[in-house]
Parts: C-alpha cells; sequence; structure tokens
C-alpha cells in the first residue's frame, strides 16, 4: 500500500519490508559476533520491538534466553521524557551481557533510563540494537551498539510502532504524510 490513514492521520510509504529485512540480517550476524560465548539475555522493549525482535531472534538462530519488557515515555506522537516502568525485566542480569531490542531511538530518554537501571542492576555489559534511529532528534548522550536504519526526525508507524494503539501489524513502514 503507498498510503494508510490511522484515527486521523494519513501516512505514506516510507521503508519497505525488503530494506527492513536486509537491515534486520546485517544486524543480527553484527550481533551473533559480538556476543559468541558470552552468558546473553535477549530483552525485547514491548510493544513496538515485537516485530523486529522476532525477525531478529529467527535470524540468530541459537539457543539464547529471551525476555521482554515495557517502558514508556510516550503520548500520541510526541515524548514526554518521563520513564515508566510497567513491565520490569524479570530475570537476573546481574553479570550478564544484556542486549536490548528496541524498536526505535528517537529523543533517547526511554533507553538512557533502561540502560541506567540495568547497570544498577549489576549487567556486566549492556548492547542497544535499535531497528530505527534518529540521530537528529537524539536529546541525550546516547549510542545505540546496532543500527538497522538510521531516519530523519519524523513520526512513522508499522512494522511494530504505533500511533496510539494502531498500525503495529503493517510489514512496511510508513511515515506521517502532511
Amino acid at each position: 500500500m503507498e498510503k494508510i490513514r490511522l484515527r486521523d492521520k494519513t501516512f505514506k510509504l516510507f521503508i519497505p519490508e525488503a530494506a527492513i529485512g536486509e537491515a534486520i540480517a546485517r544486524m543480527a550476524a553484527e550481533i551473533k559476533r559480538d556476543i559468541a560465548g558470552k552468558d546473553v539475555l535477549f530483552v525485547c522493549i514491548l510493544n513496538g520491538a515485537f516485530m523486529f525482535a522476532s525477525e531478529l531472534l529467527a535470524e540468530m538462530d541459537d539457543a539464547y534466553e529471551v525476555s521482554f519488557a515495557r517502558y514508556s515515555s510516550y503520548a500520541g506522537t510526541s515524548s514526554t521524557h518521563e520513564l515508566k516502568e510497567i513491565m520490569p525485566i524479570k530475570e537476573n542480569v546481574r553479570g550478564r551481557t544484556v542486549v536490548l531490542l528496541e524498536d526505535i531511538i528517537d529523543t533517547g530518554f526511554t533507553m538512557q533510563g533502561v540502560l541506567a537501571r540495568l547497570k544498577e542492576l549489576g549487567a556486566a555489559e549492556v548492547k542497544l540494537a535499535t531497528m530505527l534511529f534518529k540521530p537528529e532528534s537524539l536529546q541525550c548522550e546516547l549510542k545505540p551498539d546496532y543500527v538497522g536504519i538510521r531516519i530523519p526526525p519524523a513520526f512513522i508507524v508499522g512494522h511494530g510502532l504505533d500511533y496510539d494503539g494502531l498500525g503495529r501489524a503493517y510489514r512496511d513502514i510508513y511515515v506521517i504524510d502532511n
């Protein structure tokens, strides 16, 4: 589809599924190389990263431990700059390598808070893998270890990302069409 409508907004095709798949395969190879021989816990950040995490972990194709956590710092199309811990990581991270799987890094505040929390809990190493990264929108000291696709500062949906709960199931990624 070239355009979709969600609630009061129209979105146009931005990143096709094939380009997303290529980025995920590249990231999986990089991560697998870097974590060889380590005690790794992958943490999928819900809700947005579920599609990315599923596809990336299928590429990893090994016996890694996987968990889920949920944090929020968004309302509608903008960040609230406040980290809400909705579903914290339940597994023990002390002494382990944790690889966070995030859908998108925008301002960076959510992941900055999560990284600090994991270090407090004693993780030996925390790696951050994000499907999408908006470097121009970053408002804090944060450097993802693995980036699928760098994008400009625009609001997007699809492939796990939503607009007020809608649009996550699209396989492509769409950008707001002003």
